[in-house]
């Protein structure tokens, strides 16, 4: 099966598990999420292949990682993603990306991911819930990291950290490439 087929197949499976969990009906989630109720029963019924934005918003309206919701394998405590089995979720022309690494949920969901950006290209990111938090640490270029509006610089080797329940950028004002290291930790749903 095409890596993007198992996914689709991954997704359908595990967002009906996790809102039959929850104990969200499809409009529930569909108002927590923000997406259609249309767009859940094509998801679920493995009929769409979703923008990352929309797996980032359902992932945190049910409080699990999007590893958990793209996850194939229901496998032991440690688990190990080798190289090749990392989820590249979204991509330009000019090279840029961004590549999920590993995520848990402990005790909310819990992601690590791998962003490159080319010059003068940059990524929005929409409110994540109360009290999501992000760690970034730059591994070569410099970040232009706007948060709530304002934007800070984060050079080669720096790291920074932040609520990102605002809206927030992520952003490379400079002439190479700017790659970096992310964490991401939302809290449970309640």
């Amino acid at each position: 099966m095409a890596d993007l087929d198992l996914l689709t197949q991954s997704l359908a499976r595990n967002v009906k598990r996790w809102r039959t969990e929850r104990g969200f009906t499809l409009e529930a989630l569909a108002a927590r999420a923000g997406v259609s109720r249309g767009m859940l029963i094509q998801i679920e019924q493995a009929r769409t292949n979703p923008s990352l934005g929309t797996v980032v918003k359902i992932g945190d309206a049910l409080g699990v990682s999007i590893t958990t919701l793209l996850d194939y394998e229901q496998g032991p405590t440690v688990r190990v993603v080798p190289a090749e089995q990392t989820v590249r979720l979204w991509h330009t022309d000019a090279g840029s990306f961004s590549r999920l690494l590993a995520g848990a949920e402990a005790p909310g969901p819990l992601e690590m991911w791998e962003w490159r950006l080319m010059p003068g290209e940059n990524s929005l990111s929409d409110p994540h819930p109360t009290g999501t938090v992000e760690l970034v640490h730059v591994t070569s270029g410099e970040l232009t990291l706007t948060v709530d509006g304002a934007a800070h610089r984060v050079p080669t080797g720096a790291s920074a950290s932040f609520p990102s329940d605002t809206p927030h950028t992520y952003g490379n004002e400079g002439d190479v490439p700017m790659e970096m290291i992310m964490a991401v930790s939302v809290p449970p749903v309640r």
